[in-house]
């Protein structure tokens, strides 16, 4: 049995733009102490696991070899993606190229986690869950109402149940009864348990993800093969539907960094000065005022300027699809 730390990192940023583009999604942004989110997380996890696994895709894969690079690694396991088919079968990938005893953590690469005792005591009791054949996740308890985070509802580590990103009237509700929490996105398991909940629960999923792992050329999985995976999250396919499943509650001070509201709070924290209206310029060297505005922030790239209201943060994902559909250019 091995631990092995199966970084997620094909996600796009979309919240983030226009910092973040497909060429360059927000893990690899190098604006956190001189660090990317990959590389945080990648480092946090060495001390509890034996192997790291990287499941990219065509389109970064360059970049996560390049900050493992820079951190002086290069004995891990790569899985390239052909195309996007979810975390289902992204995990399904991971499990599939590991032995069925071994434990796998799985993580995103975009999440700001302070590491310290309280982090250390969840992983280490996920990881004792895991060993029992349950399949867990990690639950941070809420300290504010957030619509921008899945919520789980539990009793003790016990599932009750898994909700959708709540408007805000739900969310202080979520708040007030106080058994709600954030749902982190991470995961600790038996690879072969995940592989039987996974096939009982989604067939075809594991099908294809298996003719598609059999078929991979190196570290390179095929797109013909790979389309046929239906495109399913791993919370659909297994997390709100299995009874193996628990939550570790979790104290740790945890951000998916999803939001340009989560950039503003991280650089404010780290000495990047906002005005006494809390308007914030990144990116921009020339001087810079805001006039009749508060919680406003300015965010200049070489292509894009991008003025925003830090309430509003959560729409930048709809500016990203729009220019996707009539100027792809400037998210690629």
């Amino acid at each position: 049995m091995k631990i092995i730390n199966v970084v997620l990192s094909g996600g796009v940023g979309s919240r983030l733009w226009p910092l973040s583009r497909k060429s360059c999604p927000k893990q690899y942004l190098p604006i956190f102490e001189g660090n990317t989110l990959f590389q945080k997380t990648v480092q946090r996890n060495q001390a509890f696991c034996e192997e790291l696994m990287v499941i990219g895709n065509k389109n970064n894969y360059q970049l996560s070899r390049k900050d493992l690079a820079g951190l002086g690694l290069r004995d891990y396991i790569e899985i390239v993606e052909a195309c996007r088919r979810n975390t289902a079968a992204a995990i399904a990938f991971a499990a599939l190229s590991c032995d069925p005893g071994d434990i796998l953590f799985v993580t995103p690469s975009d999440h700001l986690i302070d590491t310290g005792d309280d982090y250390s005591s969840s992983v280490k009791r996920a990881i004792e869950l895991a060993k029992q054949d349950y399949i867990v996740t990690f639950g941070l308890k809420p300290d504010h109402p957030e619509t921008g985070y899945g919520y789980i509802e539990s009793d003790g580590e016990d599932v009750k149940s898994f909700r959708e990103k709540p408007n805000l009237d739900t969310a202080e509700r979520f708040l007030k009864k106080g058994n709600f929490l954030w749902n982190s996105g991470m995961f600790c398991f038996k690879a072969g348990v995940f592989l039987e909940e996974l096939g009982r629960f989604e067939p075809k999923v594991l099908k294809y993800s298996k003719v598609v792992i059999e078929s991979a050329d190196d570290v390179f999985l095929d797109y013909e093969k790979s389309l046929k995976i239906p495109s399913t999250s791993v919370d659909f396919a297994v997390m709100e539907r299995s009874t193996k499943i628990k939550v570790v509650p979790s104290a740790f001070s945890w951000s998916d960094m999803g939001s340009f509201e989560s950039v503003f709070e991280y650089l404010e924290n780290h000495g990047h000065q906002a005005d006494e209206n809390g308007n914030m310029v990144i990116g921009a060297d020339i001087y810079t005022e805001f006039v009749g505005l508060k919680d406003t922030m300015l965010i200049q790239t070489k292509d894009a300027i991008l003025v925003l209201q830090k309430e509003k943060a959560q729409d930048v994902k709809k500016v990203f699809e729009k220019l996707e559909k009539e100027n792809p250019d400037l998210v690629n």
